[in-house]
Protein backbone atom coordinates (compact mmCIF):
# COMPACT_ATOMS: atom_id res chain seq x y z
CA UNK A 1 0.00 0.00 0.00
CA UNK A 2 1.35 3.39 -0.99
CA UNK A 3 0.42 6.92 -0.03
CA UNK A 4 -1.14 7.60 -3.43
CA UNK A 5 -3.59 4.73 -2.87
CA UNK A 6 -4.90 6.49 0.23
CA UNK A 7 -5.17 9.84 -1.56
CA UNK A 8 -7.06 8.29 -4.48
CA UNK A 9 -9.36 6.43 -2.10
CA UNK A 10 -10.11 9.56 -0.05
CA UNK A 11 -10.83 11.61 -3.18
CA UNK A 12 -13.23 9.01 -4.57
CA UNK A 13 -14.91 8.59 -1.17
CA UNK A 14 -15.60 12.33 -1.10
CA UNK A 15 -16.65 12.79 -4.73
CA UNK A 16 -18.35 9.39 -5.25
CA UNK A 17 -17.65 9.95 -8.92
CA UNK A 18 -14.66 8.57 -10.81
CA UNK A 19 -14.47 11.47 -13.27
CA UNK A 20 -14.48 14.22 -10.64
CA UNK A 21 -12.16 12.28 -8.31
CA UNK A 22 -9.67 11.69 -11.14
CA UNK A 23 -9.66 15.41 -11.93
CA UNK A 24 -9.03 16.23 -8.27
CA UNK A 25 -5.95 13.98 -7.99
CA UNK A 26 -4.75 14.82 -11.54
CA UNK A 27 -4.83 11.32 -13.06
CA UNK A 28 -6.90 9.67 -15.76
CA UNK A 29 -10.11 7.91 -14.83
CA UNK A 30 -8.68 4.54 -15.89
CA UNK A 31 -5.61 5.09 -13.70
CA UNK A 32 -7.79 5.97 -10.71
CA UNK A 33 -9.96 2.89 -11.24
CA UNK A 34 -6.88 0.66 -11.52
CA UNK A 35 -5.32 2.07 -8.34
CA UNK A 36 -8.55 1.65 -6.37
CA UNK A 37 -8.78 -1.99 -7.45
CA UNK A 38 -5.16 -2.52 -6.38
CA UNK A 39 -6.02 -1.15 -2.94
CA UNK A 40 -9.12 -3.33 -2.66
CA UNK A 41 -7.13 -6.42 -3.67
CA UNK A 42 -4.49 -5.66 -1.03
CA UNK A 43 -7.06 -5.07 1.71
CA UNK A 44 -9.13 -8.08 0.67
CA UNK A 45 -12.37 -6.07 0.82
CA UNK A 46 -14.38 -4.10 -1.75
CA UNK A 47 -14.39 -0.43 -0.72
CA UNK A 48 -16.97 0.80 -3.22
CA UNK A 49 -20.17 -0.52 -4.79
CA UNK A 50 -20.29 0.39 -8.47
CA UNK A 51 -23.91 0.54 -9.58
CA UNK A 52 -23.98 1.80 -13.15
CA UNK A 53 -22.46 5.26 -13.00
CA UNK A 54 -23.11 5.56 -9.29
CA UNK A 55 -20.40 4.89 -6.68
CA UNK A 56 -21.19 4.15 -3.05
CA UNK A 57 -18.94 3.30 -0.10
CA UNK A 58 -19.30 -0.22 1.22
CA UNK A 59 -19.35 -0.93 4.95
CA UNK A 60 -15.65 -1.79 4.75
CA UNK A 61 -15.04 1.45 2.87
CA UNK A 62 -16.78 3.48 5.58
CA UNK A 63 -14.65 1.81 8.24
CA UNK A 64 -11.39 2.26 6.36
CA UNK A 65 -12.13 5.91 5.45
CA UNK A 66 -11.78 7.12 9.03
CA UNK A 67 -8.32 5.60 9.41
CA UNK A 68 -7.16 6.67 5.95
CA UNK A 69 -8.29 10.26 6.52
CA UNK A 70 -6.46 10.38 9.87
CA UNK A 71 -3.28 8.99 8.32
CA UNK A 72 -3.41 11.54 5.50
CA UNK A 73 -3.88 14.41 7.97
CA UNK A 74 -0.81 13.27 9.92
CA UNK A 75 1.28 12.94 6.77
CA UNK A 76 0.19 16.33 5.44
CA UNK A 77 0.99 17.97 8.78
CA UNK A 78 4.45 16.41 8.74
CA UNK A 79 5.06 17.53 5.15
CA UNK A 80 3.96 21.04 6.08
CA UNK A 81 6.50 21.23 8.90
CA UNK A 82 9.28 19.80 6.72
CA UNK A 83 8.55 22.30 3.96
CA UNK A 84 9.45 25.22 6.19
CA UNK A 85 12.84 26.59 5.31
CA UNK A 86 15.53 26.28 7.97
CA UNK A 87 16.04 30.03 8.10
CA UNK A 88 12.34 30.47 8.85
CA UNK A 89 12.94 29.11 12.33
CA UNK A 90 13.03 31.92 14.84
CA UNK A 91 12.67 32.56 18.54
CA UNK A 92 14.90 31.58 21.44
CA UNK A 93 16.13 28.25 22.78
CA UNK A 94 17.09 28.22 26.46
CA UNK A 95 19.53 25.41 27.24
CA UNK A 96 20.77 24.09 30.55
CA UNK A 97 24.03 22.10 30.37
CA UNK A 98 26.36 20.57 32.91
CA UNK A 99 29.97 21.90 32.79
CA UNK A 100 31.42 18.96 30.86
CA UNK A 101 29.10 19.45 27.90
CA UNK A 102 29.58 23.20 27.90
CA UNK A 103 33.35 22.82 27.42
CA UNK A 104 33.43 21.42 23.92
CA UNK A 105 30.45 19.29 22.92
CA UNK A 106 27.73 21.93 23.15
CA UNK A 107 29.77 24.79 21.59
CA UNK A 108 30.54 22.60 18.58
CA UNK A 109 26.89 21.66 18.21
CA UNK A 110 25.69 25.26 18.63
CA UNK A 111 28.20 26.49 16.06
CA UNK A 112 26.67 24.23 13.44
CA UNK A 113 23.11 24.97 14.51
CA UNK A 114 23.50 28.76 14.52
CA UNK A 115 25.23 28.80 11.13
CA UNK A 116 22.13 27.23 9.56
CA UNK A 117 19.53 29.02 11.67
CA UNK A 118 20.69 32.61 12.18
CA UNK A 119 17.26 33.81 13.34
CA UNK A 120 17.26 31.61 16.44
CA UNK A 121 18.73 33.11 19.61
CA UNK A 122 20.45 30.60 21.88
CA UNK A 123 20.87 31.08 25.64
CA UNK A 124 23.14 28.60 27.42
CA UNK A 125 23.21 28.24 31.20
CA UNK A 126 25.93 26.11 32.84
CA UNK A 127 24.23 24.42 35.79
CA UNK A 128 24.24 21.34 37.95
CA UNK A 129 21.95 18.46 36.95
CA UNK A 130 19.62 19.35 39.82
CA UNK A 131 19.41 22.99 38.74
CA UNK A 132 18.73 21.96 35.13
CA UNK A 133 15.85 19.74 36.25
CA UNK A 134 14.47 22.60 38.34
CA UNK A 135 14.72 25.05 35.43
CA UNK A 136 12.85 22.70 33.11
CA UNK A 137 10.06 22.20 35.64
CA UNK A 138 9.85 25.96 36.31
CA UNK A 139 9.69 26.73 32.59
CA UNK A 140 12.89 28.82 32.55
CA UNK A 141 14.68 26.25 30.36
CA UNK A 142 13.49 24.57 27.16
CA UNK A 143 15.93 21.67 27.02
CA UNK A 144 18.69 20.19 29.14
CA UNK A 145 21.88 18.30 28.31
CA UNK A 146 22.39 16.44 31.53
CA UNK A 147 21.93 13.11 33.32
CA UNK A 148 19.05 10.91 34.49
CA UNK A 149 16.82 13.09 36.70
CA UNK A 150 15.48 12.11 40.09
CA UNK A 151 12.01 13.41 39.13
CA UNK A 152 11.31 10.81 36.45
CA UNK A 153 7.54 11.38 36.60
CA UNK A 154 7.64 14.95 35.31
CA UNK A 155 10.85 14.91 33.25
CA UNK A 156 11.63 12.77 30.23
CA UNK A 157 15.22 11.60 29.68
CA UNK A 158 16.58 10.54 26.27
CA UNK A 159 19.99 8.82 26.61
CA UNK A 160 22.60 9.88 24.06
CA UNK A 161 25.60 7.64 24.79
CA UNK A 162 27.69 6.23 27.63
CA UNK A 163 31.00 7.81 28.54
CA UNK A 164 33.86 6.54 30.65
CA UNK A 165 35.36 8.55 33.50
CA UNK A 166 39.16 8.57 33.69
CA UNK A 167 41.82 9.56 36.20
CA UNK A 168 43.79 12.72 35.42
CA UNK A 169 47.12 13.47 37.13
CA UNK A 170 50.21 15.56 36.44
CA UNK A 171 53.25 14.04 34.74
CA UNK A 172 55.07 14.00 38.14
CA UNK A 173 52.30 12.15 39.96
CA UNK A 174 53.14 8.61 41.24
CA UNK A 175 50.22 7.17 39.22
CA UNK A 176 51.18 8.92 35.98
CA UNK A 177 53.00 5.91 34.52
CA UNK A 178 50.27 3.37 35.29
CA UNK A 179 48.32 1.71 32.47
CA UNK A 180 45.23 1.27 34.66
CA UNK A 181 44.27 2.13 38.24
CA UNK A 182 41.72 0.33 40.41
CA UNK A 183 39.31 2.61 42.25
CA UNK A 184 40.35 1.13 45.63
CA UNK A 185 43.88 2.42 45.01
CA UNK A 186 42.56 5.95 45.34
CA UNK A 187 41.90 5.40 49.05
CA UNK A 188 43.41 8.37 50.93
CA UNK A 189 44.50 9.88 47.61
CA UNK A 190 44.30 13.69 47.64
CA UNK A 191 41.83 14.77 44.97
CA UNK A 192 39.99 17.73 43.49
CA UNK A 193 36.33 16.93 42.80
CA UNK A 194 33.06 18.53 41.80
CA UNK A 195 30.86 19.70 44.71
CA UNK A 196 28.19 17.40 46.11
CA UNK A 197 25.41 19.23 44.19
CA UNK A 198 26.59 17.62 40.92
CA UNK A 199 25.21 14.25 39.80
CA UNK A 200 28.69 13.18 38.70
CA UNK A 201 30.01 13.65 42.24
CA UNK A 202 27.21 11.50 43.64
CA UNK A 203 28.02 8.78 41.09
CA UNK A 204 31.74 8.85 41.95
CA UNK A 205 31.01 8.79 45.69
CA UNK A 206 28.95 5.65 45.13
CA UNK A 207 31.81 4.05 43.16
CA UNK A 208 34.20 4.74 46.03
CA UNK A 209 31.77 3.31 48.58
CA UNK A 210 31.27 0.16 46.53
CA UNK A 211 34.99 -0.66 46.64
CA UNK A 212 35.67 0.59 50.16
CA UNK A 213 37.81 3.57 49.14
CA UNK A 214 37.70 6.99 50.79
CA UNK A 215 39.76 9.64 49.00
CA UNK A 216 40.79 12.91 50.61
CA UNK A 217 38.84 15.72 48.95
CA UNK A 218 41.46 18.47 49.16
CA UNK A 219 39.58 20.85 46.85
CA UNK A 220 36.17 21.24 45.22
CA UNK A 221 35.52 23.16 42.01
CA UNK A 222 32.29 23.51 40.08
CA UNK A 223 33.91 23.46 36.61
CA UNK A 224 36.10 20.84 34.95
CA UNK A 225 38.60 23.16 33.22
CA UNK A 226 40.01 24.67 36.43
CA UNK A 227 40.06 21.20 38.01
CA UNK A 228 42.36 19.95 35.26
CA UNK A 229 44.50 23.08 35.46
CA UNK A 230 44.90 22.56 39.22
CA UNK A 231 45.88 18.92 38.68
CA UNK A 232 48.58 20.00 36.19
CA UNK A 233 50.23 22.22 38.85
CA UNK A 234 49.86 19.98 41.92
CA UNK A 235 50.00 16.38 43.15
CA UNK A 236 46.18 16.24 43.26
CA UNK A 237 44.23 13.82 41.10
CA UNK A 238 40.84 14.28 39.41
CA UNK A 239 38.27 12.05 37.73
CA UNK A 240 36.65 13.54 34.66
CA UNK A 241 34.81 12.43 31.53
CA UNK A 242 36.97 11.12 28.71
CA UNK A 243 35.19 13.66 26.47
CA UNK A 244 36.18 16.60 28.68
CA UNK A 245 39.93 16.20 28.26
CA UNK A 246 41.76 19.14 26.68
CA UNK A 247 44.86 18.74 24.53
CA UNK A 248 47.55 19.31 27.17
CA UNK A 249 51.07 17.93 27.48
CA UNK A 250 51.33 18.49 31.26
CA UNK A 251 48.71 15.93 32.32
CA UNK A 252 48.45 12.15 32.12
CA UNK A 253 45.24 10.19 31.63
CA UNK A 254 44.84 6.77 33.25
CA UNK A 255 41.80 4.46 32.76
CA UNK A 256 39.97 3.33 35.91
CA UNK A 257 38.60 -0.11 36.73
CA UNK A 258 36.91 -2.16 39.46
CA UNK A 259 34.56 -0.42 38.93
CA UNK A 260 34.95 1.73 35.82
CA UNK A 261 32.88 4.89 36.44
CA UNK A 262 30.37 5.40 33.62
CA UNK A 263 27.95 8.23 32.95
CA UNK A 264 25.03 8.30 30.55
CA UNK A 265 24.30 11.84 29.40
CA UNK A 266 21.18 12.68 27.49
CA UNK A 267 18.54 15.20 26.53
CA UNK A 268 16.12 16.30 29.21
CA UNK A 269 12.59 17.63 28.62
CA UNK A 270 9.52 18.44 30.65
CA UNK A 271 7.03 15.67 29.87
CA UNK A 272 3.85 17.65 29.33
CA UNK A 273 5.46 20.38 27.25
CA UNK A 274 5.56 20.15 23.44
CA UNK A 275 8.91 21.57 22.25
CA UNK A 276 8.80 24.22 19.53
CA UNK A 277 10.37 23.75 16.05
CA UNK A 278 13.64 25.46 17.02
CA UNK A 279 14.06 23.26 20.11
CA UNK A 280 13.34 20.12 18.06
CA UNK A 281 15.87 21.19 15.42
CA UNK A 282 18.57 21.74 18.05
CA UNK A 283 17.79 18.39 19.67
CA UNK A 284 18.24 16.67 16.29
CA UNK A 285 21.66 18.33 15.88
CA UNK A 286 22.69 17.23 19.39
CA UNK A 287 21.69 13.63 18.62
CA UNK A 288 23.70 13.60 15.39
CA UNK A 289 26.85 14.98 17.03
CA UNK A 290 26.53 12.60 20.00
CA UNK A 291 26.27 9.63 17.62
CA UNK A 292 29.25 10.84 15.61
CA UNK A 293 31.38 11.23 18.75
CA UNK A 294 30.28 7.88 20.13
CA UNK A 295 31.28 6.10 16.92
CA UNK A 296 34.60 7.92 16.89
CA UNK A 297 35.28 7.01 20.53
CA UNK A 298 34.48 3.35 19.82
CA UNK A 299 36.89 3.34 16.88
CA UNK A 300 39.63 4.91 18.99
CA UNK A 301 39.00 2.41 21.78
CA UNK A 302 39.39 -0.52 19.39
CA UNK A 303 42.61 1.00 18.05
CA UNK A 304 44.02 1.36 21.58
CA UNK A 305 43.06 -2.22 22.43
CA UNK A 306 44.71 -3.56 19.26
CA UNK A 307 47.83 -1.50 19.98
CA UNK A 308 47.96 -2.96 23.52
CA UNK A 309 48.04 -6.47 22.09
Amino acid sequence: MELRHLRYFAALAECLNFTRAAERVHVTQSTLSHQIRQLEDELGHPLFDRIGRKVLLTEAGETFLGYAAKALREVDQGLSELSRASDALAGEVRIGATPTFNMDFLPECLGRFMARRPNVKVSVHELSAEAIAGGLLAGTLDIGVSYQPADADRLWFEPLHSEEMVLVVSAEHPLASRKRVRMVELHKQRMVMLPAKFATRAMLDECFRSCGAEPVVAAEMDAVSPMIALVAHTRLAAIVSEHALPARSDICVVPLESPTPLRTPGLLWRRERNPGPAVKALAADIRRLALKRSLRASSQGRARAEAGH
